[in-house]
């Protein structure tokens, strides 16, 4: 291969690269560009060649000539290599982050040249950005509306609106009542590309037909007794936003048709209007019924559980996430201090240790009703057992509660359930030897330790047959599925995450409970 071959292979070559590339000479001006670099900066190659590299406003150029040199940038003063990230500026004006390669060429120890290769890494840094944004608001202990959880289940939950946000695809959170679902709606459109949009909520088991389609949809003057003007509905407030539709389970037939209408053409008509209008609307959808039961009862549409079922949200009750009772404890507290300024110091261990072991069946919502009681009937002071809601310290007192189980720990699935029953409300008291939460730094709360749990009034007792009891549950649902922990859960009615807890904490294998 002669020489002018060659360089035709290698111009070849630069020109199907997908990074964009060009050559620079030590004046600074751009003597060659390949195809890639016109798509990332919107200008041709022959609007680039000739032109000095300024022509792209790069941040690290412009920060490099104002602090002087002997060239147009930093790179041949110094004659070696260098790698950075960087902003630089396209041809109508919009910035892009790039990763940015350069190595100067030389002949005879005489620098003649540098060669630069540019790597769009916009969508790279946004999505570190939300990641960064949703760790802040939903990792930390301050929380995002008391949305709360460091546990695996709730890093999940956090993970999955993350990615939700990053969407338009409707989403659908699903939960028993008091797990936070408003709080999740919230955060996905507070992370997502919507978020300077408007975003509109309606509870849709608040409302009859009539009036529930009316605030839905809009009407038109005249549409119905007392519609005495034209009004727009819910969708067309939230044009260009998110639409956050609580209780979808609730929405009667009628109304479900016409929610199916507006998924597939994007369009509403106006109660007593013909006339159609355009929504540009993302719908997110929450509920804590157990939607494919009602489809197959007749009471809702299984297109629409299809089309709003797109990125399904399961958040899981307390009773599944027992770790971040502490961290909720210790956020509510210093949220009731601050608002009413009650001298709540923290909680004994033995009033933390039942919290973290009853059962919960209203979730985060009961767990935070239950704190403010205990801060109204204290006064002040650290929290203990005698403080709390009678229905939680009484249970303490009474092993049969533990018998009785708790209809609101089931896992919330589309088409869930299970035939073997639910665990008990309040796990045996003397295994929960956690820390006390008490006044501290940071969040004006900290968890100091607490010393075990050992006897006393405050123990159930006769924790060993309770646990033979859920032992033998556990062992009989994992054999029963063939040691499937998915199926299992299924059979429990619980999540798959609870099995596996269980399995730990109780050390069953699952290769021994299948064989039998």
């Amino acid at each position: 291969m002669d020489a002018l071959e060659s360089s035709r292979f290698l111009r070849e070559v630069i020109n199907t690269i997908n990074d964009g590339f060009f050559l620079v000479g030590p004046d600074g001006r751009i003597l060659m560009a390949n195809p890639a670099l016109e798509r990332l900066t919107g200008y041709e190659a022959g609007e680039l060649v000739g032109q000095t590299c300024a022509i792209l406003n790069c941040d690290a150029c412009v920060r490099s000539r104002s602090l002087g040199g002997g060239h147009w940038c930093r790179l041949f003063d110094r004659k070696d290599e260098h790698r950075k990230r960087c902003t630089l500026v396209r041809r109508d004006g919009t910035a892009i982050t790039v990763l940015k390669n350069a190595k100067v060429l030389k002949e005879d120890g005489r620098v003649i040249a540098a060669v630069e290769t540019i790597t769009d890494i916009t969508a790279v840094v946004e999505k570190d950005r939300r990641i960064e944004e949703l760790s802040r608001l939903l990792g930390s202990d301050e929380g995002f509306a008391g949305m709360v959880g460091t546990s695996p289940a709730m890093q999940r939950v956090f993970k999955i609106i993350e990615r939700a946000a990053e969407s338009d695809a409707p989403v659908l959170v699903l939960g028993p009542s008091g797990t936070g679902k408003e709080l999740a709606a919230r955060a996905i459109h507070e992370l997502g590309r919507r978020k300077n949009g408007a975003y509109v909520q309606l509870n849709c088991a608040a409302l009859n037909e009539a009036l529930l389609e009316s605030e839905l949809f809009g009407h038109v003057r005249g549409a119905f007794t007392g519609a005495v003007r034209d009004r727009q509905g819910r969708f067309e407030a939230a044009h260009g936003g998110d639409i956050f539709l609580d209780e979808i389970g609730d929405i009667p037939l009628p109304i479900q048709v016409k929610l199916l209408r507006v998924l597939e053409t994007k369009r509403i008509e106006r109660v007593g209007d013909n006339a159609s209008r355009e929504v540009d609307v993302r719908i997110i959808a929450a509920t804590n019924r157990d939607l494919g039961r009602l489809v197959r009862a007749g009471r809702f549409r299984e297109d629409l559980l299809f089309r709003i079922n797109v990125i399904p949200i399961h958040l899981p009750p307390l009773a599944d996430r027992r770790e971040d009772i502490p961290l909720l404890a210790a956020h509510f507290l210093k949220g009731i201090r601050e608002r009413d300024g009650r001298d709540v110091t923290g909680l004994t261990p033995e009033a933390l240790r039942l919290l973290t072991a009853y059962g919960w069946p209203g979730n985060v919502r009961e767990l935070r009703s239950a704190l403010e009681y205990a801060c109204v009937i204290a006064e002040g002071g650290r929290l203990g057992v005698e403080h709390l809601p009678q229905h939680i310290a009484g249970a303490i007192w009474h092993p049969e509660y533990a018998a009785a189980g708790s209809a609101g720990h089931a896992g919330h699935d589309v088409g869930g359930g299970g035939r073997f029953g639910q665990h008990s409300g309040l796990v045996g008291l003397e295994a929960q030897s956690g820390p006390a939460v008490e006044e501290g730094q940071g969040n004006g709360l900290r968890i100091g330790e607490g010393g075990a749990a050992t006897g006393g009034h405050y123990s159930l007792g006769g924790r060993p047959a309770r646990q033979e009891r859920e032992r033998a549950e556990l062992v009989e649902a994992l054999h029963a599925a063939g040691g499937n922990v998915s199926e299992a859960a299924r059979l429990l009615g619980v999540h798959r995450g609870t099995v596996r807890n269980r399995m730990l904490r109780l050390g069953i294998d699952v290769r021994k409970a299948v064989a039998g």
